[in-house]
């Protein structure tokens, strides 16, 4: 038995990468009758045989998995947004912020086009105050590539954001040899727009990027959801005022009473992070909890 990583998973064929190679490899069987599907990013167990295919025989625990795209142990998501065209759209960022949080994955918020605008200070702030690493880059001078080159080290990493938001570009600074073209298409894995989809992990500063074509920050947000009761956990500058609410059914939507709320009032808690909130309770404060696993589960 040998341990290694799914890097690749394409038609029913998965490649483990092991200290020695990576095998190509079937999931053995039992999976299916179990409906266990091995994942890129997954940690395995494989048999090497001579005289029939390499099989995965078991997937060790898994720290998290996606749903859509298809990805295991994500250490990282870096959520990149542009300066300009398009704009900076707060809600969604809070929105795959809160995904991350609930699926215990460090997002990174990285504002692209700096060098057009000016206008990515305010928001900057916004998510440093709100305690999350915030890296400016823009592809003239290389500002920020190398910071976020170094956090790559040793981790598996994801990024995410609309078409044009220009994480081609940026991760062709990092690394020259990944060759994507701009409009999220990989030369180095001969993708066009209507070939077939799959997701691959390749290295990049000792660490993995996940090559996921169609993540958008649109798919993100429709494959997963977050109960209404959970969403406080996702925003981790409420964790002070945890306890601190008048009631206990505190919802901390403009109760009287909430201590959230006042910490909005006083500056405490950024405005529009307390927006966000608010608009993603009352997109989910209706739906039971089994609606929910059967639509995370598409």
């Amino acid at each position: 038995m040998h341990q290694g990583k799914i890097i690749k998973g394409i038609g029913g064929f998965y490649y483990v990468e092991t200290a020695e190679a990576v095998y190509e490899c079937r999931a053995r069987g039992s999976f299916r009758k179990m409906k266990i599907t091995p994942l890129v990013g997954d940690n395995v167990e494989i048999s090497i045989n001579t005289n029939a295919e390499n099989r995965i025989e078991k997937i060790l625990p898994r720290k998290n998995y996606l749903v859509r795209p298809p990805l295991a142990n994500l250490d990282q998501l870096f959520i990149v947004s542009s300066t300009v065209e398009p704009e900076i759209n707060t809600f969604i960022i809070d929105k795959l912020i809160s995904v991350a949080e609930y699926k215990k994955i460090e997002p990174i918020v990285v504002f692209t086009k700096a060098d057009l605008s000016s206008a990515y200070k305010k928001f900057a702030e916004i998510y440093t105050k709100a305690g999350f690493k915030t890296i400016v880059c823009n592809n003239v001078d290389k500002l920020g590539a190398d910071e976020v080159k170094s956090l790559l080290k040793g981790k598996i990493s994801a990024f995410t954001g609309n078409t044009g938001v220009g994480k081609s570009s940026l991760l062709n600074v990092i690394d020259e040899n990944l060759r994507l073209a701009t409009g999220e298409t990989s030369k180095k894995l001969g993708r066009g727009r209507h070939t077939t989809r799959h997701c691959e992990l390749f290295k990049v500063n000792s660490g993995y990027i996940a090559d996921t074509p169609g993540f958008s920050s649109l798919d993100f947000e429709k494959c997963e959801r977050i109960m209404k009761d959970e969403l406080f956990g996702c925003f981790r500058e409420f964790e002070p005022y945890f306890g601190r609410c008048k009631f206990s059914t505190c919802s901390h939507i403009n109760e009287k009473g909430c201590a959230v709320c006042e910490a909005v009032r006083q500056g405490l808690i950024q405005k529009s992070r307390h927006e966000s909130y608010v608009q993603m309770y009352n997109d989910v404060k209706d739906i039971k909890e089994w609606e929910m696993k059967k639509q995370n589960a598409k």
